[in-house]
């Protein structure tokens, strides 16, 4: 893939410095999800990128040129997804949309036809003429979008588009947005779901205080974890002897809680089956056991030392 937009050394200050030199690259065609918690410059980032707030330093550049030099061009091929529902209440669902197309510069056929498709990407098409008061928040949040895509954008800024919706409408809104990456759109995603991360990206990026502290795909990104957990219940531990278990090959820490052991092991040298035989020779009784998963979620905690749903 090309890049649509590329970042270079950014760097961004308020009384202190909150970003710190951070280079990247959005790939035309991806889904690229931006992660962090609080305190991680996320917002700030993106404010940047919507051309909403100047930076200090570096340099960001959309098809090759810098932003600064055709802003409103740039703007123009902009579509941005507020996490703040931005709409109007007391208007129809086709009137929210006409509007803000119209800030565009959309109208005539031009503009019905983008009210159109942004109406049918999101499922609102047979909720026109209804007034936004009457909606769902579910709806509300699929509206809050097709606002942000009638003249089609190149690049789609979504900033937690699925906050508090029920399940059906956030399935909806992921299935929007894996459409319109499929019609040649470029969308920036920010998440406090890992499984949306799981289900849409392309591409990860994780920051932390400022600076981009891991990056590439879901699989690049799972591999990066070097440890993983074996969880073994056992019907009594007061006879365990951990000092066996320490002589298996690939262990390197051993923690027993009850009747809970939790074995960590190097990824690749699990030796279960070496785990198990030690147990039995302890006349150990097993009821279960069970191995941690390679997930996005542990990679994170890993990372940052907080889940990403704890990051509010």
């Amino acid at each position: 893939m090309t890049n649509l937009i590329e970042v270079k050394h950014l760097e961004k200050s308020y009384q202190k410095k909150v970003i710190h030199d951070i280079s990247f690259s959005i790939k035309k065609g991806e889904i690229l999800c931006l992660l962090g918690p609080n305190g991680a410059a996320k917002s700030t980032t993106i404010n940047i990128l919507c051309g909403a707030l100047n930076y200090d330093q570096g340099e960001i550049l959309y098809h090759d040129e810098k932003i600064e030099k055709n802003l409103s061009n740039y703007k123009e091929h902009l579509g941005i997804v507020p996490q703040e529902l931005a709409l109007y209440e007391d208007l129809s669902a086709e009137n929210n949309i006409q509007f803000f197309a119209s800030l565009y510069g959309l109208k005539g056929q031009r503009l019905k036809e983008g009210v159109d498709f942004a109406l049918k990407s999101v499922g609102l098409i047979g909720h026109r003429k209804e007034k936004v008061a009457t909606f769902s928040g579910g709806m509300k949040r699929r509206l809050n979008i097709a606002c942000a895509i009638a003249h089609e954008p190149e690049l789609l800024i979504m900033d937690e588009p699925t906050v508090g919706i029920d399940p059906q409408s956030r399935n909806h809104i992921l299935e929007a947005i894996q459409k319109m990456r499929q019609q040649g759109m470029t969308i920036l995603y920010t998440t406090h779901y890992m499984e949306e991360v799981e289900e849409i990206s392309t591409r990860i990026i994780i920051m932390d205080h400022g600076k981009i502290i891991a990056e590439g795909t879901k699989e690049s990104l799972k591999d990066r974890k070097e440890e993983k957990e074996i969880t073994i219940q056992l019907a009594d531990s007061s006879t365990l002897s951990l000092s066996e278990l320490y002589q298996v090959e690939g262990i390197t820490k051993i923690r027993c809680e009850e009747k809970e052991l939790v074995i960590t092991v190097i990824k690749g040298v699990e030796n279960l089956d070496a785990v198990i035989t030690k147990l039995i020779q302890q006349d150990q009784k097993i009821q279960n056991v069970m191995i941690e998963a390679d997930n996005l979620e542990t990679v994170f905690l890993d990372l940052t030392g907080r889940s990403l749903r704890d990051v509010r």
